[in-house]
């Protein structure tokens, strides 16, 4: 028994040597409770609200008023205009579009009906339905009232509009949102052991005495998974529209032009965990189970993002695939020019040339 318990008083000491095993022992646990406590969310909250009002009467003010006060939506936009709707959605300025009849008011003190519509970028069809089915009930909410106040029978008829996806078709939400999952963990994979690789078999010598500069060795590294990834790419998109059934409505260009800019993130990203990681497993672990959890909770591919609390919210900024994933749903299922993702290829592209500059810094010249 002495020897058993001296075997287990030294893996407990290696254990606590080893600083990245305890985190991943002790921090991880503590991150996944609290991302999946928080992150994971059906609720839908300060949900942006955008008004077309062609009555502007007492009933519709109210029925404003009561969306505006409630906990999910905030009305943030009034339009003036039936072109000003597609172009509210297109850029996402508002997640939802309220449309009054006119006459509204007077429809209901004469006739007893009158109409109200519910528009919804569908790209996102869960997520679609509980907007539309919340405002419903908020609006079922103030005709219950009215009723109790006139002692006469009224009925609002909500009309739901679904853009983009009229179908619901859930491919059109997880397509997207699966194509950065797997450039991202596939690229960050195939780069991560690249540097470690030649550490571990003994061949970073020659790496260290060649005269190719270390930008010119993270871009040789870099260039042939990017070929690899390219063809990745290719196969996704054939799978997506022939199997799945996924059209690609806007520019293919743009959309290989947005995937490009991506995959040399997420390579960059994983050359910068080969250049910091000591054995190829630890490059592994690392790139799967760090990177993919951020990437599904925190990029918007299954839980809307403006649900999240504020902390969650700012660190999805620096998840790449969250700017990938709208980018693509803008190209591919809205059919938007590149025009309208410009904002999230600017992103990327600022995140390549920061992970390219801290890659470099952290490339080291020396044999350790």
């Amino acid at each position: 028994m002495k020897q058993f318990i001296s075997f287990v008083r030294k893996e407990f000491y290696h254990i606590f040597r080893d600083r990245r095993t305890m985190l991943i022992l002790l921090g991880m646990p503590v991150v996944q409770i609290i991302l999946f406590g928080f992150a994971i969310t059906t609720e839908v909250k300060n949900v942006k609200v955008a008004v077309l009002d062609f009555s502007k009467d007492v009933s519709t003010r109210q029925i404003i008023d009561k969306l505006d006060a409630s906990d999910y939506f905030n009305v943030n936009k009034m339009l003036y205009d039936n072109d000003e709707i597609e172009e509210t959605l297109r850029k996402s300025s508002s997640d939802l579009v309220i449309v009054f009849e006119a006459g509204f008011d007077n429809n209901l003190r004469h006739i007893g009906k009158a109409r109200v519509q519910l528009i919804a970028d569908a790209t996102d069809p869960n997520n679609a339905t509980i907007l539309t089915s919340y405002a419903s009930n908020i609006i079922a909410d103030y005709q219950q009232s009215r009723i109790m106040q006139q002692q006469s029978p009224i009925q609002i008829i909500p009309q739901i509009k679904l853009l983009y996806n009229p179908g619901m078709q859930s491919a059109y939400n997880f397509v997207p949102g699966v194509m950065g999952l797997i450039l991202m963990l596939i690229c960050a994979m195939m780069t991560s052991i690249s540097i470690v690789r030649e550490k571990e078999t003994g061949t970073m010598e020659v790496l260290l005495v060649s005269p190719v500069r270390p930008l010119w060795m993270i871009i040789a590294k870099m260039l042939p998974y990017f070929v690899l990834s390219c063809v990745n790419l290719v196969t996704i998109l054939l799978l997506s529209v022939y199997v799945l059934h996924v059209p690609v409505a806007g520019s293919l260009f743009s959309l290989a032009l947005l995937s490009w800019i991506f995959i040399v993130v997420s390579l960059l990203l994983g050359l910068l965990v080969s250049t910091i990681a000591r054995t190829q497993v630890e490059a592994m672990l690392f790139s799967g189970m760090v990177l993919m959890m951020p990437t599904v909770l925190l990029s918007g591919m299954i839980f809307p993002i403006e649900n999240m609390p504020l902390p969650l919210q700012l660190i999805s900024n620096v998840i790449p695939a969250r700017w990938y994933i709208v980018g693509i749903k803008k190209i591919m299922i809205e059919g938007l020019s590149i025009s309208y993702a410009q904002g999230e290829m600017g992103i990327l592209m600022l995140m390549a040339v920061v992970l390219l500059l801290i890659s470099l810094k952290k490339f080291n010249k020396r044999l350790e």
